[in-house]
């Protein structure tokens, strides 16, 4: 006998569409925008000003207005928040990311951000630290430590780099003993730490709030 036909998987929402079609109307003129995204749509993940630019342009652009701030992170364990680090990031325009140890880091969790945002290797700490101090940046460790200080009432420096940990191990002694100060985020839970792509993105609106805003911590 035969068997019966499985039933149809059921058909799900349909996607929604990202970014915009064709341009509509007389075309604009300037080198920045890119024919082939005016003809044919610009689907990817910028924000409306961005729509239909090259992608050279773009990052031309951010580079002219990034911010004083560099973010680290140690990579000794393949750490799975760097990606989403470098989104964080990109959103809040860091100078540059930096990854501290193995060059390979996944990627997915940026979303293609990286293409955006500039990023660094360093084999090891050392290498880092001199590089930091040759730039004229304060290197800030965040990170639980018994000599840490609260990242909300420390009055951030302009030019400096954060730096992170990586999950489960964190801030390697190497870098705890470089920065300059090390600093922790308030937490009222019972959980002793919070993600490491977590925590960046806090220090980095943290930043933001002091030298964008002009707010001060307290």
């Amino acid at each position: 006998m035969a068997q019966p036909e499985p039933a149809p998987e059921p058909e799900g929402e349909p996607k929604a569409e990202v970014g915009v079609g064709p341009w509509e109307g007389e075309l604009p003129e300037g080198a920045h925008w890119d024919p082939d995204l005016l003809a044919d749509g610009d689907r990817r993940n910028v924000v409306d000003k961005y729509r239909y630019w090259k992608h050279e342009a773009i990052v031309a652009d951010l580079d002219s207005k990034r911010h004083n701030f560099h973010i680290a992170i140690e990579n000794w364990q393949h750490d799975m928040n760097i990606g989403t680090v470098v989104r964080s990031a990109n959103a809040f325009l860091a100078k540059e990311v930096h990854i501290i140890g193995r060059r390979r880091w996944n990627r997915r969790g940026a979303m293609v951000t990286d293409r955006y945002q500039h990023v660094r290797h360093h084999p090891t700490v050392q290498e880092f630290v001199e590089w930091a101090q040759g730039e004229g940046l304060a290197i800030i460790g965040i990170d639980i430590f018994p000599d840490s200080v609260p990242l909300e009432t420390y009055e951030l420096p302009r030019d400096c780099a954060l730096v992170f940990g990586q999950e489960g191990p964190g801030l390697s002694p190497e870098v705890h003993e470089a920065a300059v100060d090390t600093l922790s985020i308030e937490q009222f839970g019972s959980t002793r730490s919070i993600n490491a792509a977590s925590a960046a993105a806090i220090a980095m609106h943290a930043w933001i709030r002091r030298h964008v805003f002009h707010q001060l911590p307290g």
